[in-house]
């Protein structure tokens, strides 16, 4: 079986590559394609004209209070990796993300804590948009009781639609968020996360 060396994990998130635009089932609904602009609707009481003056706009908002539990659900999913048996790739992957994905949240909280923004929004907020991204608990627990032989297919391909999601949300961002620190946190999580999505595909077919 062909190995994938550890540091081609570090190199792929940290670095970047281009990767085109993937199509995942992620429970009853394909992410691919971008989510709406936000602007229209504001973000959790933020005066579009008034945050934009500010040096941000609903957008940016937006995408920072979508990350940081999308982040955080995350880091849930690759722990798995810690309790099961996996491919020592497989277990260096999913220890960089929880790497970099903690490190994205310190940033993003303190960011919106800087504006004076929540932390996060609430449940409904972004229920124009299609609502907030993620695995159920119940896909989570179901992948955790899997049997061995399953395991390891389980976990990468919710990983794979759980970073699909977080693409969408990146570019999302990119199309219409205005603060400069904000696009470029959006273009590093498209470019990590499509990295991602491209060697766990590879480590399935293998």
């Amino acid at each position: 079986m062909k190995r994938v060396p550890a540091l081609v994990c570090a190199v792929l998130l940290l670095a970047g590559c281009g990767g085109q635009p993937t199509q995942v089932t992620h429970g009853s609904q394909q992410t691919q394609g971008s989510h709406e602009s936000h602007d229209s609707h504001g973000s959790h009481g933020v005066d579009a004209v008034r945050a934009g003056d500010a040096g941000f706009n609903a957008d940016d908002v937006m995408f920072l209070q979508m990350m940081v539990p999308h982040n955080v659900q995350g880091v849930e999913i690759v722990r798995l990796a810690r309790e099961r048996e996996v491919r020592p790739e497989v277990r260096d992957l999913t220890e960089a993300i929880a790497t970099t994905q903690k490190a994205e949240n310190a940033t993003m909280a303190g960011l919106l804590e800087s504006w004076k923004q929540p932390p996060t929004a609430a449940p409904d907020e972004h229920a124009a948009h299609g609502g907030m991204p993620g695995v159920e608990p119940e896909e989570i627990a179901v992948i955790a009781r899997s049997a061995p032989a399953d395991f390891e297919a389980g976990l990468l391909n919710m990983l794979i639609a759980h970073q699909d999601d977080a693409v969408q949300l990146a570019r999302a961002a990119s199309a219409g968020g205005r603060n400069a620190q904000v696009r470029e946190l959006a273009r590093r999580v498209d470019v990590s996360r499509s990295a991602q999505i491209a060697q766990m595909l590879a480590l399935l077919g293998q």
